[in-house]
């Protein structure tokens, strides 16, 4: 059985977002079981898990898009829990979804627009523009194209950067390397670790690519069948022998591997 390490809560880093016993269903089905997880200020966290894990579900469920059935979800002092998204995103909190879900038909630079429909300050709206294209100088480029047509990696970036508009505290990125090329994520999550460490943006990485996300992200969670079943510093995470067997061994091996990997695995 893997043990569970020390919380982040129990550092000396103050948390950002404190989650406490959560519980999240569709319909009938319990896709959340008491998740309970700490993400410090300033830090990267990440949830590793496989899907159907409820690494997605967490992340909506802190979001506003969906309602939780119990728990708690503590930000800025209150409790947020099955507060409407829109005051979730005022309150500083950005969801960047899974599959980028950029506006097609809108322009590279609409799409940054919408970013910032909540902020009442143009030149620092404008000083942003400049900051996003800054990192992504491709969307600088093609500022006047529509989203629609731009490759994944760019629809990506720019579902980075449409979130970075919003002037985050905390953004939470849902699998910001699916279906994307080795070297179009190295990239992507090389541009993740700079707005972590250049503008203090706190981050909740939920990703199914372990060894990606353990080498940027601070401390992991791993989530299995909609619960926690380990949480550890990031490196040690990355040198776990379960870890390296259950996530990184199991990539690309024969359907006998699977089996053994099915067969042997012990999370609960």
């Amino acid at each position: 059985m893997l043990k569970q390490a020390i919380n982040p809560a129990e550092t000396t880093a103050q948390s950002v977002l404190s989650v406490k016993n959560l519980e999240s269903y569709y319909g009938p089905i319990m896709a959340i079981r008491g998740v309970s997880l700490e993400v410090p200020e300033g830090q990267i966290v990440t949830v590793l898990g496989a899907n159907g894990a409820g690494k997605t579900t967490l992340l909506k469920t802190i979001s506003g898009v969906m309602n939780p059935e119990k728990g708690e979800i503590w930000y800025g002092g209150r409790n947020i829990a099955g507060e409407e998204p829109d005051r979730v995103v005022k309150a500083g909190i950005v969801h960047v979804p899974e599959g980028r879900e950029v506006f097609p038909l809108l322009t590279v630079e609409e799409n940054l627009k919408m970013g910032a429909y909540v902020r009442r300050d143009p030149k620092g709206v404008a000083e942003d523009h400049e900051m996003v294209y800054g990192y992504f100088p491709i969307l600088a480029e093609r500022r006047r194209q529509a989203a629609g047509t731009l490759s994944g990696g760019q629809q990506q970036m720019l579902a980075i950067g449409r979130g970075l508009m919003a002037r985050p505290k905390l953004m939470l990125l849902d699998e910001p390397s699916l279906g994307l090329s080795p070297l179009l994520v190295k990239e992507i999550f090389t541009i993740i670790r700079r707005l972590n460490r250049e503008q203090g943006v706190t981050m909740m990485l939920v990703e199914q690519n372990a060894k990606v996300a353990l080498e940027v992200a601070d401390y992991g969670y791993v989530m299995e069948l909609g619960r926690l079943v380990m949480a550890d510093d990031a490196k040690r995470l990355l040198q776990s022998k379960d870890v390296q067997e259950f996530y990184l061994g199991v990539q690309g091996e024969t359907q006998r591997g699977q089996k053994r990997w099915k067969q042997k695995k012990t999370w609960r």
